[in-house]
């Protein structure tokens, strides 16, 4: 099986891989939070919340599928199965059933700001060794704190 080549050394490689892994994790699981979140919300604020939900998620797919295909890029392959995802998530779950408009708010907060300061940590980590995927994380950093204050605007 032919096998992807990158331009990095095999430290950094592995290095820059295992950031990539994890930020995925992260945008997986928001992916998931944010459409469970998404499809049971109830009160008041339904719709706006709704709506700033699929936000969420469409920024979170958007930039799971840039920061995967850069592990591809740089011969690391991604793991998004549902098991990886459970066993490495670090952020808080939801209960199931109907969530009241404001828990939805109070929650989404958490795991967004959980994010981003690990965002923030990747965008450290791949300084050195990877400018381009560090580019890429900030773009996605970006994006997450867009949504982390638009959900505290909310609160």
């Amino acid at each position: 099986m032919a096998k992807i080549h990158s331009a990095l050394s095999e430290e950094a490689r592995k290095s820059v891989g295992q950031t990539l892994q994890a930020a995925i994790v992260d945008l997986i699981d928001l992916t998931l939070l944010g459409k469970q979140a998404h499809w049971n919300v109830i009160g008041r604020n339904f719709r706006s919340i709704h709506l700033q939900l699929d936000e969420l998620v469409e920024a979170a797919r958007k930039h799971t599928d840039t920061l995967a295909e850069r592990a591809i890029a740089l011969g690391v392959n991604p793991d998004g199965r549902v098991s990886r995802i459970a066993q490495d998530t670090r952020l808080p779950q939801l209960d199931p059933g109907y969530i009241q408009d404001d828990k939805v708010v109070a929650f989404v907060v958490e795991p967004l700001s959980g994010a981003v300061d690990r965002f923030r940590e990747h965008v450290k980590a791949t300084e050195e060794t990877d400018p381009i995927t560090q580019d890429l994380l900030i773009a996605a950093a970006q994006d997450l704190e867009q949504q982390h204050w638009m959900f505290q605007a909310m609160s």
